[in-house]
């Protein structure tokens, strides 16, 4: 193979994982926002603002939160800093520790690091509420969409190929 043939096969490669990155994060942060303000009200439990903590947060830190700002950072979340902790983080721990382990197992416990990272590091000791919200319904309903877009965004990055 030339140099040009593999710097080419790398270059596509690379847009299949963005490609990847990008669909199986849309996917499950659909997933996210569509469980969490739309079906979980429906069935009678507490509905999550998808963009309430994005909005406490850049208030505590910025004074203020210009229109859109929030929806912007749920969806950069969603579509590439979630992503990429799976990417960066948990697969090669998971296949350096547990390779045998199904990806869903794997999935369900990041789901669980995400809704700590959410309800303990940004909404407690970044914006100073209580930590996991007080435990109150909503914390059970963000575990749950925390769990849920883990495990979309796993199934279109571990059994999706694209390229």
């Amino acid at each position: 193979m030339t140099n040009h043939n593999a710097s080419t096969k790398h270059l596509s490669a690379s847009k299949a994982s963005i490609f990847t990155i990008l669909f199986a994060g849309a996917l499950a942060t659909i997933v996210f926002d569509f469980w969490g303000p739309s079906l979980s009200p429906i069935l009678g439990f507490a509905e999550l603002s998808t963009i309430k903590l994005p909005t406490t947060m850049i208030e505590v830190l910025f004074g203020s939160a210009p229109t859109g700002t929030p929806e912007l950072i749920h969806y950069i979340t969603g579509l590439i800093i979630y992503p990429l902790g799976w990417f960066m983080v948990v697969r090669p721990l998971w296949k350096t520790i547990m390779p045998s382990l199904h990806w869903s197992l794997t999935a369900v416990a990041y789901g669980i690091v995400l809704w700590v990272f959410a309800l303990y590091v940004v909404a407690h000791l970044i914006t100073g509420l209580p930590a996991f919200l007080g435990f109150t319904e909503v914390t059970w309903i963000a575990l749950i969409g925390h769990v849920l877009y883990a495990l979309v965004f796993a199934w279109g990055a571990e059994t999706r190929r694209f390229g």
